[in-house]
């Protein structure tokens, strides 16, 4: 597995078309993730998962998968109008379906997802356009997408609303050298509708999101080592106001002809959205800030107390595992611990309301060709 995710374009035999996958695949995970702020433990997740890659013939293949999402656990302080001691539990549904088509020197692919809880349904359309040069070192991609979405609030009956989101992709992929591989991808999102949380206390969003992301990857393989080095660096920025740097690196260290080590480190700094008000410092009988208030004189102005739109920093680690059980089974885990910090933003103080949050995750998988 090592050997095939490191295969460059241009390394390969020549061929005459991209062919489909001439096995099937059938992949199970199992996702972990729990986090908590001081003095409170938060948010518990638990996520099934599973995929399947499935040949139709030498031109044709289909892409699936379906997963559950179990969240259970307390809201955050300050930011939701619901106590920090309630308990909160809801489901998640979702299930995707692709049809790729492999042809000469081009490819494309058409897919469909769906997404559903009980106060919220996403469905989404998209497509994809694949070409490569003739001497197959470089790619390019063109991607579109639609989703409409559906909000509702339990509690609220009279809270009925949409979103609409139309996001493209267009991707540059070159083989620098034979041992270096270099990746572009813009992404622009236009959003248009409801963008506010209904559970966050005094949470007013403008109806409309336009985000924009550029993504610059470099793999780099040393064979000496046996390992590669795989980096990038991501730029978002929106109209909120938000503006988010992120640099990940991940080193792949083979051990033998069946394990594989991939220690990694992500950093991760964002500027707050414009309308973003911390809690007040003065404390209330509990301890605790009162959360804001937004301006009597401007009611209709946006404004939200949001954590996820505040300014802060980040830092995690990780470590995933592979092993290769036999000639068409694999077993990988992946660890990661998340923190997150005000004073961490890179370029400012961050926001001074916000309380240190930290995260556990983890992954359990196996995979099997058939």
């Amino acid at each position: 597995m090592l050997a095939a995710a490191l295969l460059l374009p241009g390394l390969a035999p020549a061929v005459k078309a991209e062919t489909a996958p001439e096995r099937a695949e059938l992949s199970f995970r199992w996702l972990g993730y729990h986090d908590r702020q001081p003095g409170m433990g938060r948010i518990t997740v638990r996520s099934p998962a599973a995929a399947l890659v499935l040949p139709l013939s030498e031109r044709w293949s289909l892409d699936a998968g379906a997963t559950q999402d179990t969240v259970s656990g307390a809201t955050p302080r300050w930011h939701s109008s619901v106590s920090g001691a309630s308990v909160m539990a809801d489901r998640r549904r979702a299930a995707d379906l692709r049809l790729n088509h492999h042809g000469d020197g081009r490819g494309w692919s058409a897919g469909a997802a769906v997404s559903d809880e009980d106060d919220y349904r996403s469905r989404t359309v998209s497509g994809e356009w694949r070409e490569w040069s003739e001497d197959r070192n470089r790619t390019l991609t063109a991607g579109l997408a639609f989703t409409q979405d559906r909000i509702t609030a339990t509690g609220q009956p009279a809270l009925d609303e949409s979103r609409r989101t139309v996001q493209a992709l267009l991707g540059l992929t070159q083989a620098w050298t034979a041992r270096d591989l270099l990746s572009l991808t813009f992404t622009h999102a236009a959003g248009r509708g409801y963008h506010s949380d209904p559970y966050k206390l005094l949470d007013q969003r403008p109806r409309e999101r336009d985000r924009s992301t550029v993504m610059l990857s470099w793999n780099h393989h040393q064979p000496d080592r046996n390992a590669t080095l795989r980096s990038s660096y991501r730029f978002y920025r929106d109209d909120f106001g938000i503006q988010a740097h992120t640099v990940e690196l991940r080193w792949v260290q083979s051990l033998g002809e069946r394990f594989s080590l991939t220690p990694g480190l992500r950093l991760y700094t964002q500027r707050a959205a414009d309308f973003y008000r911390d809690p007040l410092p003065a404390t209330l009988p509990s301890g605790l800030p009162p959360p804001p208030r937004p301006d009597p004189s401007r009611p209709d102005a946006p404004f939200s107390a949001d954590a996820r739109l505040a300014g802060f920093g980040a830092a995690a680690l990780s470590l995933n595992g592979q092993w290769k059980l036999g000639a068409d089974h694999w077993l990988d885990l992946r660890l990661e611990r998340y923190e997150q910090r005000a004073p961490w933003r890179v370029g400012g103080t961050g926001s001074p309301g916000l309380l240190p949050l930290k995260a556990w995750q983890w992954q359990l998988g196996l995979r099997a060709r058939f």
